[in-house]
């Protein structure tokens, strides 16, 4: 075990690497960096108070050259690339260009918003998809089960941004009701509020957003946990149980149940993460949270390449991490499973 733990640590730097020399290659030919985008930006601003310019005068080749030494386009290619790589290895992410902060810095200022989306989507999604899960491969082929997959179909097919758009035409001030905010996670006088208050206003923030990233989720869960526990309640020592005169109860939640769930313990890890780092851009601004989905996208747009380099390499870091403790998961939950074998 040790052995296979070591060997998959080793092979994430390849994998590491890998994935940041593609990127940074492509940044490479990229059209528009953030020069282009400033020089862009000074021109709009001068145009819209209606200054009469030529690209010359506005930003003269003296300005080019101070701002490329700014960001270290100056520099040769391998030398920004081992720059990178040596400061990623000291986990140091870099800092903004546009926005002049750590990109550590920006991460953390955009957390609290994907953890409070991700945490209650993930606990939601499982602890509602699990016994939905579980009831209709009890009642398999009945009334009940069709009408439960007909509906989790239905919300996984429905996208979560036209989800949002229709919550909020019926519930947030468009056409009907006025019932929920379409801003932020809590309101202005949150901190003025008691506690009680505040509980209650976080959760009247949530509520819109976090119906449009759960609705889609449920019907993954569902139909493994369904397939699954289908799958075990037809084997033989399920058969043997039962003519032992076993109740129905105890062969479910004693014998089936540990089997049935070891494809959902070992998707924990990286459901629990993915609902962090995933975030959905479009849901995000419909509702005006500013989580990492929407870092993640305008650092592209605006090519703020620290910021798309060091969220890469710490959410591939992340995945691979988490992708290890998932297969670790396999002995946890099902000591049968080794991988001496495989890491001879």
């Amino acid at each position: 075990m040790l052995t296979y733990i070591l060997r998959r640590l080793l092979l994430m730097v390849p994998t590491l690497i890998g994935a940041l020399t593609v990127t940074f290659i492509v940044i490479q030919f990229v059209p528009g960096g953030p020069v282009e985008q400033i020089m862009a930006e000074a021109r709009a601003s001068q145009r819209g108070e209606g200054v009469a310019y030529k690209a010359g005068r506005d930003i003269d080749t003296k300005q080019i050259e101070e701002l490329k030494k700014l960001y270290g386009f100056d520099k040769p290619v391998h030398v920004r690339y081992w720059e990178m790589v040596k400061g990623f290895a000291q986990f140091d992410l870099g800092r903004s260009f546009l926005q002049n902060k750590e990109v550590w810095t920006l991460i953390k200022e955009k957390l609290p918003v994907s953890i409070s989306l991700g945490l209650w989507t993930f606990l939601i999604s499982y602890l509602i998809s699990i016994p939905l899960g579980v009831a209709k491969a009890v009642r398999e082929g009945s009334h009940f089960d069709t009408v439960t997959t007909v509906a989790v179909l239905v919300g996984y097919a429905i996208p979560g941004f036209v989800l949002g758009v229709l919550l909020i035409v019926l519930f947030a001030g468009g056409t009907f009701f006025d019932w929920f905010p379409l801003r932020g996670l809590t309101s202005d006088n949150w901190a003025e509020l008691a506690w009680p208050a505040r509980i209650a206003d976080y959760f009247w923030h949530l509520t819109l957003p976090l119906t449009c990233y759960v609705i889609g989720s449920f019907a993954t869960i569902t139909m493994l946990t369904k397939n699954t526990f289908v799958e075990e309640i037809r084997k033989q020592y399920v058969l043997v149980a039962r003519a032992k005169g076993l109740s129905q109860q105890r062969v479910l939640y004693k014998h089936i149940f540990r089997n049935a769930l070891i494809p959902l313990v070992t998707g924990f890890p990286a459901a629990f993460v993915g609902a962090f780092f995933t975030g959905a851009l479009l849901i995000e601004t419909l509702f005006s949270l500013d989580g990492l989905g929407l870092l993640s996208y305008e650092s592209v747009v605006r090519r703020d390449y620290p910021v798309v380099l060091g969220s890469l390499y710490l959410f591939t870091l992340i995945g691979l991490v988490v992708k290890l403790v998932s297969d670790l998961l396999y002995v946890v939950v099902d000591p049968r499973v080794q991988f001496e074998s495989v890491a001879k």
